[in-house]
């Protein structure tokens, strides 16, 4: 038998080097990739039901109750953010820069805003002596531009 072709490593994904960044240790299971991989492509902040459809076709036998467990382990190690609206489902983001999420409450869209200058949040909000802030979760509601310009 011939010797065989050495293969190039394979490239490392956007998950894979967020956990070297992170140096958290996690079972990296198929489904697990593949959640993670649909919501870093994702723009517009996913449900579990939407990522649930987008996954079924690279993953026709992934379950609702799956896609819950890979988001909650992948947020529990830091990997996504939860983002939370009011009283509508949890949304779930891949940008683990600091950034705030804009909801449109005409159409539903959320964006990420991100702060023009160096923000930390100690110093902007007053708050009580001696405490340190570890993340911010922060939505700012209104009308996006397209549904602004709708309503002229």
């Amino acid at each position: 038998m011939p010797p065989s072709t050495p293969r190039p490593p394979a490239k490392a994904s956007g998950l894979d080097c967020r956990l070297a960044v992170l140096g958290a240790d996690v079972r990296l299971t198929p489904h697990r990739r593949e959640v993670f991989d649909v919501l870093a492509a994702s723009t517009d902040h996913p449900t579990a039901y939407d990522i649930l459809d987008r996954v079924k076709s690279r993953s026709p036998a992934i379950s609702l109750a799956t896609v819950y467990n890979c988001l909650e382990h992948l947020t529990t190690h830091g990997l996504i953010k939860l983002v939370h609206l009011e009283r509508g489902q949890s949304r779930y983001c891949a940008n683990l820069h600091e950034h705030v999420h804009f909801h449109c409450e005409t159409c539903g869209k959320v964006i990420d805003a991100h702060p023009n200058a160096d923000f930390d949040p100690a110093k902007f909000w007053n708050l009580p002596a001696g405490t340190k802030v570890t993340r911010t979760d922060l939505a700012i509601h209104g009308t996006c531009q397209n549904c602004a310009a709708k309503n002229l």
